[in-house]
């Protein structure tokens, strides 16, 4: 099959890599000279240096050219380039649409839409789904294990998700809850951020360990108001991506918390990044959207506050410190 990938990010030229071990890909790239440079050292300098391109990948700013005979379209990008990038392949796409895919995970920012809102928006009746689950774009690159979740209500979305990727080191797994697998995708990158905060402050082992557990309740609860499958949250876009982000030094989102732990600015965190961190613009969107639905989010209220309300780290902690004790789960059990 051919594939279409728009957005030559890590993560995007990561999967274009693992998929050329069997397929034909086109990589579009935003910028006509980054497109050239890629296809002339075989190689993403920027975003992920030190990986041949080896396989059938070609690199294209043209979104005719990436289109044109693609059997699955898999939109890279980030959550804010989500929109823009999906209304441009929409006007330039004939009526039959091949299945699409999204890696992002996330809200949007200002709408607090889901990315298969955005699309649903822009795109109606697309046949698409979301790809998720617990993955290093470097490890995905580096040929080692992996398992992912593909998220559509529709058979031959999932189908064209398995055949893209499930080969050699990469299994991929079907849901049909694509509301619980995009709430764990974007949730898990806030949580990354309040584990590197308290492990920046050096709060230990146990402090993380109960992060972890609370904000996989708190993803939960979240979840549970959109409509969410409970059992999602306990599968790889779950607990295993949950786990991966707050945990390995890989991830930008944790980093982003260690640097706030450690006492750096959050402006000076961003620019030394030279990555986008999901959860720093996430956090602002499920906040409001957890506002809205009376939702009680104590750990993505903390973040907020050390992201865009100049709390101190130490301080957002010692709030949730004080917070009353109370049942850990709504139903307590029974003492007979």
């Amino acid at each position: 099959m051919k594939l279409a990938v728009f957005g030559a990010g890590a993560w995007g030229t990561a999967l274009a890599r693992h998929a050329s071990a069997r397929h034909e890909v086109v990589l579009w790239v935003r910028d006509a000279a980054q497109a050239e440079a890629i296809a002339a050292a075989r190689e993403n300098v920027r975003y992920l240096p030190g990986v041949r391109l080896d396989g059938p990948v070609s690199t294209t700013a043209d979104l005719g050219v990436a289109l044109a005979g693609a059997d699955l379209l898999v939109m890279a990008t980030s959550v804010a380039g989500l929109r823009p990038v999906a209304r441009a392949l929409a006007a330039a796409a004939s009526d039959a649409c091949p299945p699409l895919l999204w890696l992002c995970k996330g809200l949007e920012a200002g709408s607090g839409l889901l990315p298969h809102q955005v699309i649903a928006e822009v795109w109606p009746g697309a046949a698409s789904g979301a790809l998720s689950g617990p993955s290093f774009a470097q490890e995905v690159a580096a040929g080692l294990p992996v398992a992912l979740t593909i998220a559509s209500r529709q058979a031959e979305v999932a189908q064209a998700a398995v055949e893209a990727f499930h080969h050699g080191a990469a299994r991929i797994y079907r849901s049909a809850d694509v509301v619980g697998v995009e709430v764990a995708g974007a949730l898990k990158n806030i949580m990354a951020i309040a584990t590197g905060i308290s492990d920046g402050l050096g709060l230990g082992l146990n402090a993380r360990a109960a992060l972890l557990t609370r904000g996989l309740a708190e993803i939960g609860r979240f979840g549970a108001a959109l409509g969410a499958q409970p059992e999602t949250f306990m599968g790889l876009a779950g607990v295993g991506d949950l786990v991966l982000t707050c945990t390995g030094d890989l991830s930008r989102n944790r980093r982003v918390g260690l640097a706030l732990g450690r006492g750096e600015t959050l402006d000076a965190v961003l620019a030394s990044l030279g990555h986008v961190a999901e959860g720093v613009a996430c956090c602002g969107a499920v906040r409001d959207a957890a506002r809205r639905a009376q939702v009680e989010m104590p750990i993505t209220e903390a973040v907020a506050a050390v992201l865009f309300e100049g709390r101190a780290a130490r301080d957002a902690v010692a709030t949730l410190l004080a917070r009353e004790p109370k049942a850990e789960f709504v139903r307590e059990p029974r003492d007979d």
